[in-house]
């Protein structure tokens, strides 16, 4: 695989690696804005992605550990969907996309890398963002930082 030179990721790679689940812990800290946490509701906050398969990757996820739907109730699974709502329609107002993949991936089995606490991923997507670079050189490339999106999406949650 080739490399393409991002300086900026090595201060993530060498960070201390967390313990313990992601969706759990991040939230109840007080530090969204390192944590990329731009969102929160009464039951769910919604994240970017600091692995993104494309610019404007966000995952949506409950406060509570479930690891699929019938873990919810009914109102928790409500400010889910309301959560990601609004999360797309922020995206689509800030990045312009041409359209959205928005999955959950349930199980091992299914691809998903957190097996035991639900989340929603929110992929924005553009006409030719599937180019000859992942296809020939197994390379992706993502065009913005996090701390430069993360800026723009809260800013645009103030407009």
């Amino acid at each position: 695989m080739d490399k393409i030179w991002a300086p900026w990721r090595k201060e993530y790679i060498l960070q201390k690696k967390m313990k313990g689940c992601i969706f759990c812990t991040m939230p109840k800290e007080d530090r969204d804005r390192e944590n990329y946490i731009i969102k929160r509701t009464n039951s769910s906050f919604a994240i970017l992605n600091t692995y993104p398969y494309n610019n404007g990757h966000l995952m949506v996820a409950p406060y509570k550990h479930t690891p699929d739907l019938s873990g919810l109730t009914n109102a928790e699974l409500i400010d889910l969907m309301g959560l990601l709502k609004l999360s797309q329609r922020l995206l689509k107002k800030v990045l312009k996309p041409a359209g959205f993949n928005i999955g959950i991936n349930i199980g091992k089995s299914s691809g998903a890398g957190f097996t035991d606490h639900l989340h929603v991923h929110i992929v924005s997507r553009w006409q030719g963002d599937t180019n000859f670079m992942p296809v020939i050189s197994d390379t992706k490339i993502v065009s913005e930082s996090l701390d430069s999106l993360y800026r723009r999406l809260k800013h645009a949650q103030k407009i």
